[in-house]
């Protein structure tokens, strides 16, 4: 009777993947090359909208056919209010090309931008103390 052969714990380590395609990084798959970027902003010389990463964009209507694929999508994700940091995630698209595609939707009246909405941390006192009262009366 012959003993059953051991088998290695540690499998041979797997060849390294091929290099990604010219132009684009690790596995994000987001584009090196700037000068994508310039053509979806196309040649915005003009202001920027004061955008932060927590405006709120909201659509005021549907992508028109002279849209770019970028604009529309981002008219098609903003049928709800979204921030322009879940924007540029969504679209895998950096902030500053976000503004630029922002303000030129809001320039054509397409979107609207928003103030987020802020909650107060703490209630007023003089409300809490009317209450502390009142219930003091009862």
């Amino acid at each position: 009777m012959t003993p059953p052969r051991r088998r290695r714990r540690h499998p041979e380590p797997l060849p390294p993947p091929p290099p990604p395609p010219a132009g684009q990084s690790g596995g994000e798959g987001r584009t090196k090359n700037p000068e994508r970027l310039f053509i979806i902003t196309g040649a915005a010389d003009g202001p920027r909208a004061e955008l932060d990463l927590v405006t709120l964009i909201v659509a005021r209507s549907a992508p028109p056919p002279s849209a770019t694929p970028e604009q529309a999508a981002l008219l098609r994700l903003c049928h709800a209010p979204l921030s322009v940091a879940e924007l540029s995630a969504y679209l895998n698209l950096p902030f500053s090309t976000m503004t630029v595609l922002i303000t030129e939707l809001i320039t054509a009246g397409l979107v609207q931008a928003r103030a987020p909405i802020v909650r107060q941390a703490l209630p007023d006192r003089s409300l809490l103390e009317a209450v502390m009262h009142g219930l003091q009366r009862l």
